[in-house]
């Protein structure tokens, strides 16, 4: 039965976020990490992270619980239940290890994070995104409906999110995991409370109250 719920839910994602979410993660890895040669993507879903990756890294592996019809073939894919043991992979195997809305889908965001730190070099580089509970869109939802916006539970409504974590909630994981050097940033892309319509970013809606993810 575990089995089933959790496709159930990896296939309810779509295997994907929103273009402006691994468009962050791509410029990060290019500033802290440029010419990489390995990139581990855990929870790739389709691979969107790839085609803003690629340019500089030489390897590319996506790991997930489900294989999307709709990943690259160039992609090496391992299968694998992210809330279960270890990956079969070896330790220190990566220069940059990312997580790109994964986290809020797992049962153990902690030991899920120790998997992540696991994989990657001394050096390397570990990015993690989710959901920001501290925008302005999530702090009203909160406020009418006592919810997160990312994690509302209603007839209809998107039901794989399932661990909500704060900025100080990353903070502490990530060093408990043994991690230095943390640096928290925001998509700066977020919809505007109770509208289809996302914040201008030109006229200077920016940061964690106006951005929807966080990383």
């Amino acid at each position: 039965m575990r089995q089933i719920d959790v496709n159930n839910r990896a296939q309810q994602s779509l295997g994907a976020s929103s273009d402006p979410v691994y468009q962050k993660v791509a410029k990060m890895v290019n500033k802290l990490h440029p010419g990489i040669s390995m990139l581990i993507d855990i929870g790739c879903g389709c691979g969107r992270l790839w085609p803003f990756a690629r340019e500089n890294t030489s390897s590319y592996i996506g790991v997930d619980v489900v294989l999307y019809a709709d990943l690259p073939a160039e992609i090496e894919f391992i299968p694998f239940d992210l809330d279960v043991g270890k990956a079969p992979l070896p330790d220190g195997c990566a220069d940059v290890v990312s997580a790109v809305e994964t986290i809020e889908h797992l049962e153990n965001p902690r030991a899920f994070m120790r998997e992540l730190v696991r994989l990657a070099k001394p050096d390397g580089l570990v990015i993690v995104t989710t959901p920001n509970q501290l925008s302005l869109l999530s702090k009203l939802t909160l406020i009418l409906k006592s919810q997160f916006n990312a994690f509302q539970e209603a007839p209809g409504l998107y039901p794989a999110h399932i661990t909500a974590l704060l900025e100080i909630d990353l903070i502490r994981i990530f060093i408990e995991c043994g991690l230095t050097d943390i640096k928290i940033d925001y998509t700066n892309s977020g919809r505007m409370p109770f509208t289809p319509w996302h914040w201008p970013k030109n006229l200077g809606f920016r940061s964690r109250a106006f951005s929807d993810n966080i990383q």
